[in-house]
């Protein structure tokens, strides 16, 4: 019961290019001259009559497609829920599939379109309502040559009277940034098929149904990995699915390893130390004739152009990138800014898919993605080497903020449970020499929520990184510092290890009563503590007068009612019954039990061990009468209150079939 010192893809499809337009023959007139079988001329070049007619209905027949698919693996629930989405006759219809950017959308969407039975189907780059009008002007070209003259603008115009008076059409939209950009269309066209792709999770609601596309599954990772990898020939396979999972399943970021390793003869093996030494490197390799804009990098790059208007969102996703990947807690980024502004940037990571909100309190982000974000690159002008070690160093500090002071309060627990990934994926990121003091409390809290669960290795490993983090930013005499060696200490003690514990208790009580005297809270903490200690190890003739003297220091200096001076009784307390002296004993402990269920409640973990305590007295004066009945109740509130694994528990449940034995 001693207390803790608290402190304050599939390949993406190439899309072939539209048919070059018919040229025209060129040709003049003269001024005032009556024309003789003419010609339609416009912009000095002379037109075929059909130029300006409407485009034939007979234009399409015989079938008109500029969608072509390349190596596509898996995805067979994604192209069966397209297929349902469309089945729906009459009206036009529209989806749009989403996702992070990388994640196949467009080779999704090609190899969808490509099976399709429609008569006309074409793909239209429509990142720009002026690439939109683009794509529809060469789909006039394509259904009638005879445009080719005509202005762009005109041509666009054929394109939309056209699909307005027909159906039996697909189009496929890729990568569509805006939903503005598409409305001019939509609005025109009363039947057909549209399939929007986009990054945009958020703003369809009035113009399409959506349809969210994540990573591959593992076994399609792999199978891409390897076809691409054994495309020139058999190639060495192992690890293709260790780097598969370091790159999150993600399609474009499979396709561009497996290309990499082909091209150039690495093993998987040898990409994963690659990609673990020089990042930055791997993110942006291409390979030769391959697309330079379609890398991991480029990618994001160009997503995260889009949220220059709002630079918070680009701190929150360097700052979520230290964080393990899935279930961060909102409350993590409150105190980032002020919750209109929070709520801004975060929609807006949202709203292009680099983050996902589990409408659980919580948020997800890629494993991927975040890599490349705590990747410095100073020729990004979203990861600028000072602004990835800002976003380090905001990431401890808020975790260091939102960690409850007080891990011994069952109530806390959710809290801690929730925030320990994300302490360990943090320090687990960085080396120890780029830990600040937030880290080192961080760290501090972690560990204390551990050793309490009885988690120790790890909490032991914790407080002596925060140790050394405190002695090398504030010095040996600092009273943060002085935490840290008494709360090692304990933790060495819980595990046993009273040859470490004793000698670092000594160290801390000596410095606290040098540096801020003998009254102290923190120095009283740590003289109970070295009583505990010596109790531990056997040595009562150094442990009873300590413990009698800090409690009574305690009860004067903070009072009978205080949680500390409710821990110096009970283990006085336990003193006296290892010592053999039961009549001192069992009163104190009495009284103490008392006092817990008054001042902490009857749940508090101190409470149930100063119940158990009381039981285990009885058990030891013989009076198995009030012991078994006492540990039964005890055992089952700590079953009720206490983690499974809590090690209470099996104390008790021991301590109570050995009272039954007896």
């Amino acid at each position: 019961m001693t207390p803790w010192q608290r402190r304050k893809r599939p390949v993406e499809a190439d899309i072939l290019s539209t048919a070059a337009g018919v040229s025209a023959t060129s040709g003049s007139n003269a001024a005032g001259r009556d024309l003789v079988n003419p010609v339609a001329v416009h912009a000095a070049y002379a037109l075929p009559p059909e130029a300006y007619a409407p485009i034939p209905d007979s234009a399409a027949a015989g079938g008109v497609s500029n969608i072509g698919t390349g190596l596509f693996v898996g995805r067979v629930d994604e192209l069966e829920a397209l297929e349902a989405a469309f089945a729906r006759p009459g009206e036009v219809v529209v989806h749009a599939v989403h996702g992070l950017g990388g994640a196949g959308k467009s080779a999704l969407a090609a190899r969808w379109a490509a099976r399709r039975p429609e008569k006309v189907r074409w793909w239209i780059t429509a990142d720009t309502e002026t690439a939109v009008n683009a794509g529809l002007a060469s789909l006039a070209r394509a259904l009638w040559p005879g445009l080719a003259g005509l202005p762009a603008e005109l041509q666009t115009e054929r394109a939309l009277a056209w699909l307005a008076g027909h159906d039996g059409w697909l189009l496929v939209l890729d990568n569509v940034e805006d939903p503005r950009h598409i409305r001019p269309l939509l609005d025109r066209v009363p039947g057909g098929r549209v399939l929007v792709t986009t990054r945009r999770a958020t703003g369809w609601h009035h113009q399409a149904t959506t349809i969210r596309l994540g990573v591959f599954d593992p076994a399609e990772a792999v199978d891409l990995f390897t076809r691409i990898l054994t495309h020139p020939g058999p190639r060495d396979t192992d690890g293709a699915a260790a780097v598969c999972e370091e790159l999150g399943h993600l399609a474009l970021a499979v396709e561009q390893a497996a290309a990499y390793c082909a091209e150039t003869g690495t093993s998987p093996r040898d990409y994963l130390d690659m990609l673990a030494r020089w990042p930055a490197t791997m993110f942006a390799a291409g390979t030769e004739g391959g697309d330079s804009e379609r890398t991991i990098a480029r990618i994001w790059h160009l997503t995260l152009n889009h949220l220059t208007d709002t630079p918070l969102a680009g701190d929150v996703l360097r700052i979520l990138a230290w964080y393990a990947p899935d279930n961060i807690p909102r409350t993590l980024l409150h105190g980032l800014a002020e919750p209109p502004q929070l709520a801004t940037a975060v929609g807006k990571l949202v709203a292009y898919n680099m983050i996902t909100d589990n409408h659980d309190g919580t948020l997800s982000i890629h494993r991927l993605l975040q890599a490349l974000a705590r990747t410095p690159d100073p020729d990004d002008p979203h990861r600028l080497p000072e602004a990835v070690d800002q976003a380090r160093d905001q990431a401890a500090a808020l975790l260091a903020y939102t960690f409850p002071a007080d891990s011994k309060q069952p109530e806390t627990w959710p809290q801690c449970r929730a925030l320990l990934p994300h302490t360990d994926a943090l320090t687990r990121h960085h080396t120890p020499d780029h830990d600040t003091t937030h880290t080192a409390y961080a760290l501090d809290r972690a560990a204390a929520y551990r050793i309490g669960q009885g988690a120790l290795a790890l909490a032991i490993h914790a407080l002596q990184r925060a140790l050394t983090t405190h002695e090398r930013l504030l010095g040996g005499d600092h009273p943060s510092t002085l935490t840290s060696r008494n709360n090692l200490a304990y933790a060495y003690e819980s595990a046993g290890d009273l040859g470490r514990a004793i000698p670092l208790y000594e160290h801390a009580m000596a410095d606290y009563e040098r540096v801020l005297g003998g009254d102290h809270p923190s120095t009283l903490t740590s003289r109970n503590n070295l009583a505990y200690a010596y109790g531990s190890a056997g040595d009562l003739g150094r442990a009873i007068p300590l413990y009698e003297r800090t409690l009574a220091e305690r009860e004067r200096v903070l009072g009978g009612d205080h949680p500390s001076t409710l821990t110096s009784r009970n283990n006085l307390a336990y003193a006296y019954k290892s010592a053999g002296d039961l009549g001192r004993a069992i009163p104190l402990y009495e009284r103490t039990l008392a006092d817990c269920e008054r001042v902490l409640g009857g749940d508090h973990p101190d409470t149930l061990a100063s119940r158990n305590n009381l039981a285990y007295a009885y058990e030891s004066a013989g009076d198995l009468g009030r012991a078994i009945p006492l540990y039964e109740r005890t055992l089952a509130d700590c079953e009720r209150v206490l983690s499974p694994k809590h090690p209470m528990i099996a104390v008790v449940r021991v301590n109570l079939e050995l009272a039954r034995s007896a």
